[in-house]
């Protein structure tokens, strides 16, 4: 299998940037937001976010790490900080890829429970194949492919990503 690069490292950090610029604008009226990346590759992606956040705002950003079994997404969810923690803020969801809209979809009905001010959802690579009516409000990138390609983003440990199609 070949790798197409879609996506440099440069081009993700210019759309992190982005994202964050437009999760600012969304939220300028809220003291601190809530970034619940999906495990493992959306919590580093929201980790990236909030670092861009720290930088340009003066948003007091929170991280949450969600666990989903994307085998079984109708499994309980686990998040790394409590509902309270996290109930009447701004909420960002954040992934990597939107593949099928599973994943997304089945995180969203988590939080459904409990109330907060705003709920966004943020994916640095939308492939438009969805099965769910799910959307994301800040996207990296758009992407038409068939059904049979994959997309997969690594964030490396060298502090190097970079996101291809195979």
């Amino acid at each position: 299998m070949s790798k197409n690069i879609i996506l440099t490292d440069q081009e993700i950090k210019h759309k992190t940037k982005r994202i964050a610029y437009q999760i600012y604008e969304t939220f300028i009226d809220e003291e601190e937001v809530v970034l619940a990346g999906i495990a493992t590759n959306g919590y580093v992606f929201a980790e990236k976010i909030a670092e861009e956040l720290k930088s340009i705002s003066d948003l007091k950003v929170i991280l949450c790490e969600v666990q989903v079994d994307k085998h079984n997404p109708q499994l309980a969810i686990q998040t790394s900080i409590t509902a309270e923690a996290y109930a009447n803020k701004g909420l960002i969801l954040i992934d990597d890829v939107l593949n099928s809209g599973t994943t997304l979809i089945y995180a969203v009905k988590h939080f459904l429970g409990v109330p907060l001010k705003k709920f966004k959802t943020a994916v640095l690579v939308d492939r438009n194949h969805k099965k769910y009516p799910v959307k994301a409000d800040f996207k990296g990138i758009s992407l038409s492919t068939s059904l049979l390609e994959h997309v997969q983003v690594e964030f490396d440990q060298d502090d190097k990503s970079y996101a291809w199609l195979s």
